[in-house]
C-alpha cells in the first residue's frame, strides 16, 4: 500500500512487553493519559528514525493541538506534514508529495484537540514501572502506533513522549526516539505549510 510505504519512511523503541497490569492500574494510566495529552497544547523536539531496513535519519518536530505537526528531516528534502485535516508526505528530492486524511492515520489520535481514547488506546505491560506504554489504533485507521511515555513529574499530566513504533498495513515497523523536548513553547501557523515539490525536470 502506497500509503503504509511511505508514511512508515516518515514515521516513531518501546518498553518490552511483559504481564498485563491489573485493571485498576490500567484505569489510572488511561486517565493519566487522558489529562496529559489534553495538557499538551503544543510541544517541539528531536527525533531519530529507523525504518524497517534499519537506515537511521534525524530531525526536528512540531506539533500543536488540534490536527497539526512538522517533522522536518535534516537531510533538508523530507517533510512530513500534518495542516489540522490532511497528512501530507513531501520528498523535494524526486519532486513528489502524498497526502492521506490525517483521521485515517494513526497520528490523529496523538493530535486530536479532545482525545477520545475509548476504543482506540490501550495500556500495555511493561517491564519498566517508570514507562507507560500505549498502543494506539482506531479500526478505522491504517497501521498503528504504540507509544512509550515516561514518568516524570515535572511533565505535563505527569508524562513525557519518550517515542513510538508505528506499524504499518504490512507490519513493517519503523521506531522514533525523541530527545530535547518541550512542551507548550510557542509554535507558529506558519510552521505548517510548506513550499509545493517541483517535479524534477521543471
Amino acid at each position: 500500500m502506497i500509503f503504509a510505504t511511505k508514511l512508515s519512511r516518515a514515521l516513531l523503541p518501546v518498553a518490552v512487553i511483559s504481564a498485563a497490569p491489573a485493571l485498576a492500574a490500567q484505569s489510572a494510566d488511561m486517565a493519566q493519559l487522558g489529562s496529559h495529552l489534553t495538557a499538551v497544547k503544543t510541544m517541539s523536539a528531536n527525533f531519530t528514525q529507523t525504518d524497517p531496513r534499519g537506515r537511521s535519519a534525524g530531525g526536528t518536530l512540531q506539533l500543536k493541538r488540534p490536527g497539526k505537526v512538522r517533522f522536518a528531516y535534516s537531510s533538508g528534502d523530507l517533510l512530513l506534514v500534518a495542516d489540522g485535516s490532511k497528512l501530507s508526505f513531501v520528498d523535494y528530492q524526486v519532486g513528489q508529495k502524498s497526502s492521506w486524511p490525517l483521521s485515517k492515520t494513526p497520528l490523529g489520535v496523538l493530535l486530536s484537540g479532545s482525545p477520545n481514547l475509548k476504543g482506540k488506546a490501550q495500556i500495555m505491560p511493561s517491564t519498566d514501572p517508570n514507562v507507560m506504554v500505549v498502543r494506539a489504533r482506531d479500526p478505522a485507521q491504517y497501521g498503528s502506533l504504540t507509544l512509550a511515555f515516561l514518568r516524570n513529574g515535572s511533565a505535563p499530566g505527569g508524562l513525557q513522549l519518550y517515542g513510538w513504533t508505528a506499524i504499518d498495513a504490512q507490519n513493517k515497523r519503523t521506531t522514533v526516539k525523541l530527545s530535547n523536548v518541550r512542551y507548550n513553547v510557542a509554535v507558529p501557523d506558519s510552521a505548517f505549510t510548506y513550499a509545493e515539490p517541483k517535479k524534477k525536470g521543471r
